[in-house]
């Protein structure tokens, strides 16, 4: 009776029974696959170079937003504005190259970042500079405050990262504690989303619609040959928004608009092309010598070791997207010595922000899928060039913010769910990976949303005392989501029950075994090594 009912029940109209085969789990990748050109293999020359613009067009938004924040606060103006976005162009275009071809060698844009603004905040608003009157004086002396703060806190990278600190700890880091890390690198930075859209969301949502529009529905009504619309799709939706943001700005639309809505929405409101000089090369030391303050050192180290944590989270993205073996402890040590390196030369040069790897650009990655070395090595060519032929860049950094916040959403996004991704390697039937996960990131949200919350309020964060570098330090390590969620996973990761063997499958410890060393892997040699043989004289362990 039981076998008749079965068998009426597939023959009345129901679904048949599955196969077999089909109720096999998707196979677990050490490399993501359908990836159009992974680190080593370049697409022909026109198709980089375009791919390149497109990676320096992305990286323009923090370039422009954290100098148009930071200046006006330290007495500069739209002449000063201009000078310090083509120094963070001109020094990110060459951090970008040096990682490529001698830190992690991974397709990674080494951009500025919001971890180092609230230290900078710090030092505008210390005692020191409160009597100087004239704007200009005032702009140049909190210049060299910073920079005399990020040279001190590079060393915090450099020594870490060379010295193979940071090789011994991320030894210790298994996917499951990968995953709060990585996806918050990419999901923690939310407020840079829709918040941004929104303060011109004429211009923002239809950037969104359009970007989504042709990258992921246009290739698939049309079978083009070749994937155009998909791979520059932020070319094309970036061109298409602009121009309508021109021609809302020529027609009037924004005449009788209250200032802060012209600000973001209007095209000719940035200031920069108008400032910017013809041809300038920016140089070390061109504001003055650098002046030191133990205090604003500290909290400046406190941001480097945050940006580290960070920038470790966003490494592991930009190896997966570029389709390649997950990256040896050794490596990423190597790449943070010189993320180390880029940040002296943000000290040298007077950048006012610190580096750290482009979370946006590692989005990018994604959806192009291209992970090409190149392209990026490319895209550094674009930064320097641009920033040396500084009307013409101008231009380009002239770009409406809410257009970037529409990227962002698609961008932050990807690097989130290539962290969730790694959940493929775990046991999520486990209650301690249940545990680990949930609590990491519902801390890694949490924590930082309480010390936000209490600084809009109270207008210094929950740690209030006399010793002001000290609160900096407490602010700035717990407002960043990828460092709480990354700190409380590797913690509870490492301390529950870590020797039962079965514990160590369930946190897909044992998948990464072979990538632990730099040579118990093949394909590390092929993505990894040194350049011009440099691996005789700087060998990966």
């Amino acid at each position: 009776m039981a076998g008749r009912g079965g068998g009426g029940g597939g023959g009345g109209g129901a679904a048949p029974a599955p196969k077999a085969d089909e109720l096999v789990p998707h196979a677990v990748k050490d490399q993501l696959p359908n990836v159009s050109y992974c680190i080593t293999s370049p697409p022909p020359w026109p198709e980089a170079i375009l791919l390149g613009f497109q990676h320096y067009l992305v990286m323009l938004g923090t370039t422009v937003i954290i100098p148009t924040a930071l200046v006006p606060q330290m007495g500069g103006g739209n002449d000063e504005k201009a000078r310090v976005v083509q120094t963070l162009l001109f020094v990110a275009g060459i951090n970008t190259l040096l990682q490529s071809f001698f830190g992690t060698r991974l397709p990674a844009v080494i951009g500025g970042s919001y971890t180092f603004v609230a230290p900078t905040i710090s030092i505008i608003l210390a005692g020191r500079y409160s009597d100087i009157v004239e704007p200009h004086r005032k702009f140049l002396r909190i210049m060299r405050g910073t920079q005399g703060a990020l040279i001190v806190a590079s060393t915090l990278q450099i020594i870490i990262g060379f010295s193979g600190l940071w090789r011994n700890v991320t030894r210790f880091l298994s996917p499951l504690s990968a995953v709060p890390l990585v996806a918050l690198a990419g999901f923690g930075l939310y407020e840079l989303g829709f918040p941004a859209v929104g303060k011109c969301v004429e211009i923002g949502l239809p950037t969104i619609i359009i970007l989504i529009v042709i990258s992921q529905y246009i290739p698939h009504a049309i079978h083009a040959e070749k994937p155009v619309f998909d791979r520059f799709a932020v070319i094309f939706s970036v061109a298409i928004v602009w121009l309508y943001a021109y021609f809302l700005t020529v027609g009037g639309a924004y005449k009788h608009a209250p200032p802060k809505t012209q600000s973001h929405c209007r095209t000719d409101r940035s200031g920069l092309v108008s400032a910017a000089p013809w041809i300038r090369v920016p140089y070390p030391f061109q504001w003055g010598a650098p002046s030191f303050d133990a205090g604003e050192a500290f909290a400046m180290m406190a941001a480097a070791f945050v940006g580290l944590v960070e920038s470790t989270g966003t490494f592991i993205a930009v190896s997966r997207y570029a389709s390649a073996t997950p990256i040896p402890p050794s490596v990423l040590s190597r790449g943070i010595g010189w993320q180390g390196i880029g940040i002296l030369l943000d000290g040298l040069f007077g950048t006012a922000s610190g580096s750290t790897v482009s979370v946006e650009n590692a989005g990018l990655l994604a959806l192009t899928r291209v992970g090409s070395r190149r392209v990026v090595q490319i895209s550094a060519g674009f930064m320097i060039f641009f920033s040396i032929l500084g009307k013409f860049g101008a231009v380009f950094a002239s770009i409406p913010a809410p257009i970037f916040a529409a990227l962002y959403c698609l961008f932050f996004a990807y690097v989130g769910s290539c962290g969730l991704s790694f959940l493929q390697f775990c046991n999520l039937n486990s209650f301690r990976t249940k545990f680990i996960l949930g609590f990491s990131v519902f801390m890694g949200l949490s924590v930082p949303q309480y010390f936000k919350e209490y600084t809009a309020v109270a207008g210094y964060g929950p740690a209030h005392t006399s010793a002001r570098w000290f609160n900096d330090i407490i602010d700035v390590i717990f407002s960043s989501e990828p460092f709480v969620a990354g700190l409380v996973a590797f913690f509870l990761d490492n301390t529950l029950h870590r020797h039962n063997s079965a514990v160590r499958k369930d946190r897909g410890y044992h998948w990464w075994d072979k990538f632990r060393s730099f040579k118990t892997d093949v394909r590390s040699e092929e993505f990894y090594s040194l350049p011009f043989n440099l691996n005789k004289f700087f060998p990966s362990v």
